[in-house]
């Protein structure tokens, strides 16, 4: 240090200011040289969307359709209305891949209601409701859906998937817990996920699993909401509803119900989980559904007390304050359906008729149909997602429009075709159906019916 110190006091100012530009460019070499390194380092996946892994999965997933000479079975066009029959590439084929329940999509009524609107409001409220993006649809599509569903009030949002999220985000956070069957719909795992509340789950409808996992942890947290379906999306259940609301008082937690496959279904009015099992709707805190099903239209709403109507009114951000009001249209087309649904009960009698013949007449042939219980869904159990994918087509060659949920959507076990039953469906459609399935299953896979068990543990929501 002293040699150091003594050459830099013998130095010229020239010498010095060198040796000050000669360490400035080694320092920023270095720098350069440490920076190319890092750049280096970082795989491909990390900044180039087509490496990412979700990517690489349907590139596979379309190799998989060339190996088997098989054409994508997504996306495909419909040049119609999705009813029980629908048009595809100018064929008919009787249709399973839409939820259009009660025949309402395409409804005479609920098409000139929502031309109406058009006329008179335009194409969008071009804002949010809150600011100036009201008008006066809006409320009475809320009214109808309070009454239906039983409760003070309501509030209708663009999109059901966005619904859960942003309800569940807003009332709960980092203090709390969000506690929800294992078959859950993704979009309310998501929402969970945003609050920032410690989120558990319990195996698919077991009760007595939930109050075990309360006991346990309740007193440990501040807000407590337990989430379940009315009908499960993807087998079609329904959940002991009267058992989820004794344990939700017994432990003072708050319990939410999604409905978005109940509502306009179960229930001899078809209104839903409260109509099916014949309970005071003001012993479920939140009603969850959705605008894209039995109401033939697109959005999402919450059903409960005035205080949690007016809460999420005025403060829930991505439900109302940042997300523009339900398009004249659909606000329309929704309330239309809505009074059909009062007006015609029989809609969802007959929705309910079909499905029960059609779990008949599987059940009849050996076919596993898994936990379905004669709701708008019923799930064909087949265990191997190639099996899945041939038989799907066969049936597509055979007119019959009806889609696979393969791995990873459900575990490998649990791959199925997924049938929507809706009321326009004649009893000859749904024979017809069935017959095919199990010939063309037979020739598939040697045996009609040989299909691997479905376990009492269901498949993921999808």
């Amino acid at each position: 240090m002293k040699n150091e110190t003594g050459v830099l006091a013998n130095m010229s100012p020239e010498e010095k200011r060198d040796l000050l530009k000669q360490l400035i460019s080694k320092k920023e070499n270095d720098q350069k040289a440490g920076s190319d390194s890092d750049s280096e380092s970082i795989p491909d996946a990390w900044y180039r969307f087509d490496k990412f892994p979700d990517y690489n999965m349907l590139m596979e997933q379309a190799k998989i359709f060339k190996t088997l000479s098989m054409d994508n079975p997504y996306f495909s066009p419909h040049e119609g209305v999705s009813d029980h029959i629908t048009r595809i590439d100018g064929k008919n084929f009787i249709n399973y891949s839409g939820y259009n329940y009660l025949g309402l999509s395409g409804h005479p009524e609920v098409s000139a209601a929502a031309k109406a609107a058009v006329d008179r409001y335009g194409t969008s409220v071009s804002a949010s409701r809150i600011v100036s993006g009201e008008i006066p649809l809006h409320r009475d599509l809320e009214a109808i859906l309070a009454e239906i569903h039983g409760t003070e009030d309501a509030l209708a949002l663009v999109s059901g998937y966005a619904t859960n999220v942003s309800v569940i985000s807003h009332l709960f956070g980092p203090n709390d817990l969000l506690i929800h069957d294992s078959l859950i719909h993704n979009s309310v795992i998501t929402g969970c996920k945003l609050s920032g509340a410690r989120r558990m789950t319990f195996p698919h409808n077991d009760w007595e699993a939930l109050d075990k996992i309360l006991e346990e942890n309740r007193h440990a947290y501040q807000r407590t909401l337990i989430i379940i379906e009315g009908v499960y999306s993807m087998d079609g259940d329904i959940p002991d509803l009267p058992r989820f609301i004794a344990i939700k008082q017994k432990h003072k937690c708050l319990l939410m119900v999604d409905e978005a496959h109940a509502a306009g279904v179960i229930g001899p009015r078809g209104f839903g989980s409260h109509d099916h099992f014949g309970i005071d709707a003001a012993d479920v805190d939140i009603w969850m559904g959705t605008l894209s099903k039995a109401f033939a239209s697109c959005g999402g709403y919450i059903c409960g007390s005035r205080a949690l109507i007016e809460n999420l009114r005025y403060n829930a951000a991505g439900a109302i304050l940042f997300s523009v009001g339900i398009s004249p249209a659909n606000t329309a087309a929704a309330l239309t359906a809505a009074r059909i649904l009062q007006r015609e009960p029989e809609r969802a009698e007959r929705l309910r008729a079909r499905s029960s013949l059609f779990l008949q007449q599987a059940r009849m042939r050996g076919l596993d149909t898994g936990l379905a219980s004669g709701t708008g869904v019923v799930s064909i159990i087949l265990g191997d997602s190639v099996l899945c994918l041939k038989l799907g087509q066969k049936l597509y060659q055979a007119g019959i429009n009806v889609h696979p949920i393969m791995y990873p959507a459900v575990p490998e076990s649990a791959a199925r075709l997924r049938f929507f039953i809706t009321c326009n469906l004649s009893e000859e459609e749904v024979v017809h159906t069935i017959d095919t399935l199990a010939t063309e299953l037979q020739r598939l896979h040697g045996k009609a019916g040989r299909v691997i068990a479905h376990t009492e543990s269901g498949a993921v929501s999808y």
